[in-house]
């Protein structure tokens, strides 16, 4: 943070009179503004000295800010986030020396805390950490890139400001990286591109730039360029400030600017006017200057990148090799350059009061605390819930308000994470990410100081797509068994748990094999329970395919009052991609059915579609209308109309020629082309549809197909086994 120069002594005595709630220890100027809850009482000779000062404390806290960065990496397995991510740390000071993923020195990356993730080599669970840059405050959140940890991603983007995502120079744009993409896309994050792993056999940035305009259909330019490829790879050439970049060091870390290299000039000129010509496209400044001739100066083309990636019109390419320690300070720099602070993203929030209308908040430190928890884990110390605070200030020791329940609860203690450490601290303010022990909450609650009831708009939950079957070993450790599910469940959106009525079996249900796999792991190692699966039950679906008209009258006498009820109406087929999945129409006319069983009929159809007749799983697609009926002045009740329902769809299901559906992956697989039989084989056995057949330089072949997810299970084993080991899937 900056120092600013001290305020006139008639700032301060004005400060003196104006401010309420400082502690008595001494402070800086500054200081005091920051902690300072201010009541400004305006006197006749000061009022105008109160109100520069009112703006003066507004004025700093928007510069510092602007001085912090909420960022997450995010991109398809294998790209070489957590690898970045250890190099930042290592450059920014935060660490004293790098180590590697899957723990090969026995201590692995430092964002990878879990003995699972540093065994397997992959991230399983989003870290955070901190880092300053240049008196830049980066917070940054390391997200997993395997599809079956893809709520992690949705959490982490949900609440940050920018991002970067990473691709592979040889594999290019794969299917996680459409995903995350997709994902940036819905909650309007701004980003930048990073094209790691330039010192690759193989290696070609300019396929993957155009694989990002295509199938990512970004409007996108290098603002970088290679010294070489592959093992050739030296440096960089900025196409900004056109300068060249060499790594010196053992880590790099010695960046040395020199001039471009002169049998690269003109490829640097021409991708520099490649450049300007994209930003000009979509920043009216720029294109002025570009058409007028006039000569492009760095500071102004660096404005305009800035103006247009925040705008999220442009995403400017960076390059280099995490893993050989080049490129990544330029990175950092360009985190600095082009992505947004707090104060440059609109955020808005939900007011309870006034029936959920959208709210803007201003992101200021003085505003009243408006803070999200976006993720829950169990600590050492209870339950550790990460909050991105929106606006305001929290305190260590504050009461604060949880808007979904309605509870006032004390923060014990707040910290700031670096990955699996905990840095305590007193307080934080808007723009920040922290955690806080001992608060119990569910993830996506809103929490503020209780002078407003506003809440976050809800995160998107992806549907779990495989269950299975699973129960203790010994009948003993059923009390930790439920204790790790509910844990599990609460610190997880996708990962559900269920009873069967019929089987009496715990079903736990998430997004593929691995994810189910790993919770069955870390109940092992952090429950001491072994847990007995069964094969996963895939979650099929019913529909109907035609409409059907229903007339069902239901009719019980048993001595006294009776049941009596009448529905008449049609079912039919939703339209595809419709918004629901199901739908109930009131098309009554005139007074046939009194409009006080109408909801007991909704319901009774909202409970008879949970399951269908063939194969006794939920219904979806369908549209249910009910056009008349009649009823009995004494034997027609709730009840009576709702087993009227019930009945009525069991009834005429069969009618509407009612079909299963089955959940179809997409896979992408990647294997040696001598394989190439054998993989195109398996995949037709287990009824795949090959939908795409591509090669990757001379030797790797790709292979795209809609495959049952029911003849999926172990695939990833029996792929291992025919390729040697020599191919993966996604």
């Amino acid at each position: 943070m900056t120092t600013r120069s001290a305020r006139s002594s008639t700032a301060r005595l004005l400060f003196s009179f104006c401010t309420a709630s400082i502690s008595p220890a001494p402070q800086t100027s500054r200081a005091a503004l920051l902690t300072g809850n201010f009541h400004l009482r305006y006197f006749s000779a000061g009022s105008s000295a109160a109100a520069r000062l009112g703006e003066e404390k507004e004025a700093w806290w928007k510069e510092s800010l602007q001085k912090i960065r909420n960022i997450g990496i995010s991109a398809h397995i294998d790209s070489g986030k957590t690898t970045l991510t250890e190099r930042i740390l290592y450059y920014t000071g935060r660490i004293r020396k790098i180590h590697e993923v899957r723990g090969r020195d026995g201590i692995g990356a430092k964002m990878d805390s879990m003995d699972l993730e540093r065994e397997k080599g992959i991230t399983i669970q989003s870290a955070a950490t901190y880092c300053s840059w240049n008196d830049y405050q980066v917070n940054i959140i390391d997200t997993p890139g395997h599809v079956d940890f893809t709520i992690e991603v949705e959490r982490a983007l949900h609440v940050l400001d920018g991002a970067v995502l990473v691709l592979c120079c040889v594999g290019g744009v794969q299917s996680q990286s459409i995903t995350v993409d997709r994902q940036m896309r819905r909650y309007e994050v701004p980003r930048i591109a990073f094209i790691n792993k330039l010192d690759r056999m193989g290696a070609d940035p300019w396929k993957v730039l155009n694989q990002a305009r295509t199938k990512l259909r970004h409007h996108t330019a290098a603002v970088q360029i290679p010294i070489g490829l592959e093992d050739d790879f030296k440096g960089l050439i900025d196409l900004v400030n056109m300068k060249a970049y060499y790594f010196h060091g053992s880590n790099g870390e010695n960046v040395v600017t020199e001039d471009i290299p002169a049998d690269l000039e003109a490829s640097a000129l021409e991708k520099r006017r490649e450049l300007i010509e994209a930003v000009s496209e979509v920043d009216d400044q720029l294109a002025e200057a570009f058409l007028s001739d006039e000569p492009i100066l760095a500071a102004n083309l660096e404005e305009a990148i800035r103006r247009v990636t925040v705008a999220r019109k442009f995403i400017p390419v960076f390059m280099g090799s995490a893993i050989k320690n080049k490129g990544v300070q330029p990175l950092l720099d360009g985190v600095l350059s082009y992505l947004p602070s707090p104060t440059e993203v609109s955020n808005y929030a939900l007011d309870q009061t006034k029936n959920e209308e959208k709210v803007e908040l201003s992101g200021s430190p003085a505003g009243p605390l408006v803070a999200l928890a976006f993720k829950l884990e169990e600590g050492q110390f209870g339950q550790l819930t990460y909050l991105r605070i929106y606006e305001g200030v929290i305190k260590k020791g504050d009461f604060i308000t949880n808007v979904n329940t309605g509870k006032k609860v004390k923060v014990p203690r707040l910290v700031r994470m670096h990955s699996n450490e905990k840095e305590d601290i007193q307080q934080a303010h808007a723009g920040q990410i922290v955690a806080v022990f001992g608060v119990d909450c569910a993830s996506g609650d809103t929490f503020t100081d209780g002078s407003v009831k506003y809440t976050m708009t809800s995160m998107s939950v992806p549907e779990p797509v495989m269950s299975l079957a699973i129960s203790p070993v010994s009948k003993d450790s059923g009390g930790n068994f439920s204790k790790a599910l509910n844990r599990f469940q609460k610190e997880d959106p996708t990962f559900r748990v269920g009873l069967d009525a019929e089987s009496g079996q715990t079903i736990i249900s998430g997004m593929g094999e691995l994810h189910l796999e790993v919770y069955v792991e870390r109940m092992r190692r952090e429950y001491k329970v072994d847990a007995i699966v069964g094969k996963p039950r895939v979650n099929f679906r019913e529909t109907i395919t035609q409409r059907v008209e229903f007339d069902y009258l239901h009719k019980k006498q048993s001595g006294g009052a009776g049941q009596y009820g009448r529905v008449i109406g049609y079912m039919e087929p939703l339209p595809p991609g419709y918004g629901t999945k199901f739908e109930f129409e009131n098309n009554l006319i005139g007074q046939a059915i009194s409009p006080g069983f109408v909801p007991a009929i909704e319901k009774g159809f909202k409970e008879a579609v949970n399951s269908g007749s063939l194969i006794g799983h939920p219904v979806e697609n369908i549209r249910i209308v009910l056009t008349d009926g009649a009823s009995h002045a004494v034997d027609s009740s709730e009840l009576a109309f709702k087993m009227a329902a019930i009945y009525a769809f069991r009834k005429f299901y069969e009618a509407a020629k009612p079909v299963i559906l089955e959940p179809v992956m997409m896979v992408e697989l990647k294997f040696p082309m001598e394989f190439q039989g054998t993989v195109t084989g398996d995949i037709s056995k287990r009824k795949g549809l090959i939908v795409g057949n591509d090669q990757e330089g001379d030797d790797l072949g790709v292979l795209n197909a809609h495959v049952p997810l029911n003849n999926m299970f172990g695939y990833s084993t029996a792929l291992r086994s025919m390729t040697q080991v020599k191919s993966w899937i996604t």
